[in-house]
């Protein structure tokens, strides 16, 4: 039996710290980025990708605001769709050409996936997710007087909407049986579209963005993977991170993760959601979780950088 992983690839990982996002340098950081998923194929793995949005689903409602006089502006949800298509088209590209650098022939399909939540999930009356650029104060006073609700984080401020908790990606049978058939699936990016099921059948969308961490958890789920490897914009998972005190974490067991989570140890707005995706994805079955940077994901799983989490 072959051996499945879902990678994570982190939106702001795509874009790098002094970058202006172009898409010249988001092809470029993404070609980068698949060079550690080539590696993983040619070693028997069978891979299902999933990556983040924040930065790109800011900037496209900036545009929408920019342009609103002259054409019609998209709500949320359609703009999350725009980024997960966008990301989608480039992760999809690169990984195609570096394979047949490789002289590996498998298809790759990105897929538009969506995701329920529960109508009901205080998180779309309490919005919680950063997403777009970093602002200074000025720019985020102005921001607020245009609508837009805003957070303050170590780097900057950034817009924050509504996040609520993954329930079940739509597509994962489907995802699962390409997987099976040997086809490199790109899915859930950005979290997927969010959804909720009707009472009288069908689904609807939801103006909010799904973290993609807790999202990835859902898809390594329904694919039965063993491994679900985060690949962020850091080395590793820090205790105290930034701080004088902060500490590594290198190699670390379920039950020592929950206690430092349940401790409030991982901020809501950047680590904590990967570390509830680790715990969830260990308490449902998984084997092992890996967080690193995202251009080391080989060498993660090699023993030679970022955090590895285990059962016990």
């Amino acid at each position: 039996m072959k051996k499945k992983a879902v990678i994570a690839l982190g939106g702001n990982a795509l874009i790098k710290k002094g970058q202006k996002g172009t898409i010249y340098e988001q092809f470029a950081n993404t070609r980068r980025s698949t060079k550690s998923i080539v590696k993983m194929i040619k070693k028997g793995w069978d891979v299902v990708i999933t990556h983040g949005n924040g930065p790109q689903v800011g900037a496209i409602l900036l545009q929408n605001k920019v342009a609103k006089d002259l054409t019609p502006a998209m709500p949320l949800g359609i703009c999350v769709a725009e980024s997960e298509g966008l990301i989608g088209y480039m992760i999809q590209q690169c990984l195609s050409n570096a394979l047949k650098k490789e002289q590996i022939e498998k298809p790759v399909i990105a897929l538009i996936t969506q995701v329920i939540v529960d109508q009901d999930d205080p998180s779309l009356s309490h919005p919680t997710k950063p997403i777009g650029p970093y602002y200074n104060e000025d720019e985020a006073i102005q921001l607020r007087k245009e609508g837009f609700q805003m957070t303050c984080q170590p780097r900057g401020w950034r817009m924050v909407v509504p996040s609520p908790d993954p329930k079940q990606i739509v597509e994962g049978e489907s995802i699962r049986k390409m997987l099976d058939e040997g086809i490199i699936v790109i899915a859930s990016g950005g979290g997927g579209m969010p959804v909720v099921e009707k009472e009288n059948g069908g689904l609807d969308g939801l103006e909010a963005v799904i973290d993609k961490d807790l999202a990835a958890e859902r898809l390594a789920e329904a694919v039965e993977a063993e491994l679900l490897l985060i690949l962020t914009d850091v080395e590793k998972v820090y205790l105290h991170y930034g701080t004088p005190k902060q500490m590594t974490l290198d190699k670390i067991t379920l039950k020592e993760l929950q206690n430092y989570y349940e401790t409030n140890h991982f901020p809501p707005g950047s680590m904590g959601p990967k570390i509830l995706a680790a715990i969830r994805f260990l308490e449902s079955g998984g084997k092992k979780v890996i967080v690193a940077n995202i251009e080391k994901g080989w060498e993660a799983i090699q023993g030679e950088t970022g955090t590895l989490i285990t059962r016990d």
